[in-house]
C-alpha cells in the first residue's frame, strides 16, 4: 500500500524540466491584494504623517530650541535682567545663589511681565502678580513663583553644571570663567506653588 502511494505522489509532481501551468489570479483575489496593498500603504503614511507631527523638531535659536548664550553677555549680579524676547525668558544672575533662566510669561494668565527697574521686580501688567529678580512670587494673583528653563554651563575646568529638576540656581563661584551657556527652552521648569 505504502508503494502504491509513492507512486501516485510521484506521478503527481511534474518531472524535471516540465513547464508547471499556474493559474493567473481571479478578478476576485486581484481586487483583494490591491485593496490589502493599498490599505497598508495608506496606513503606513499615516502613521508616518503622525510620527512627523508628533515628535516637534525645533532649530537652535527659536522658542522650543536651544539658546547658545556668549559668557561676556551675562548681566551682572543683582542687577537688571537680560531679556529675550525671540526665546521668552529673561536671564538673571543673583548676588547670592547664581544663574537663573526665568521664563518671561505670568504663571497668572500668561501675561508678559516687564522688568520694573524703579521697583527691581518684575511686574505683570495685566492683574498686577509682581515677581523678585530671581521670578520669586512677591504678590498678585498668580498661583506660583516664574517658571524656570534647563540650563547647562560648562566651565573652563571642564566641570559642566546643569539646571536641576526642581530649578535651583546655578552657581558660577568656584569653577574657572565660564566657556558656554546653553539654555533649552523646549524644558521648562515649574516651580512649586506659593504657600
Amino acid at each position: 500500500m505504502a508503494t502504491a502511494t509513492t507512486a501516485r505522489a510521484k506521478a503527481a509532481q511534474p518531472a524535471k524540466g516540465e513547464s508547471v501551468d499556474v493559474n493567473a489570479p481571479s478578478r476576485r483575489e486581484f481586487l483583494y491584494y490591491i485593496w490589502g496593498a493599498s490599505i497598508a500603504l495608506l496606513l503606513g503614511e499615516l502613521s508616518a504623517g503622525v510620527l512627523w507631527f508628533a515628535l516637534p523638531r525645533f532649530k537652535e535659536g527659536e522658542f522650543g530650541g536651544i539658546f547658545r548664550l556668549p559668557p561676556a553677555d551675562l548681566p551682572e549680579a543683582g542687577i537688571a535682567p537680560l531679556s529675550f524676547p525671540a526665546g521668552r525668558f529673561h536671564v538673571v544672575v543673583t548676588a547670592n545663589d547664581g544663574l537663573v533662566v526665568l521664563f518671561g510669561v505670568c504663571t497668572h494668565l500668561g501675561c508678559l511681565p516687564k522688568w520694573v527697574p524703579l521697583n527691581h521686580r518684575f511686574e505683570c501688567p495685566c492683574h498686577g502678580s509682581k515677581y523678585q529678580l530671581d521670578g520669586t512670587y512677591i504678590e498678585g494673583p498668580a498661583p506660583r513663583s516664574l517658571d524656570r528653563f534647563k540650563t547647562t554651563v560648562t566651565f573652563e575646568d571642564g566641570t559642566t553644571e546643569i539646571t536641576a529638576a526642581d530649578g535651583l540656581p546655578i552657581p558660577l563661584e568656584g569653577h574657572g570663567n565660564i566657556v558656554s551657556i546653553a539654555i533649552d527652552t523646549g524644558a521648562r521648569i515649574k516651580r512649586p506653588g506659593r504657600v
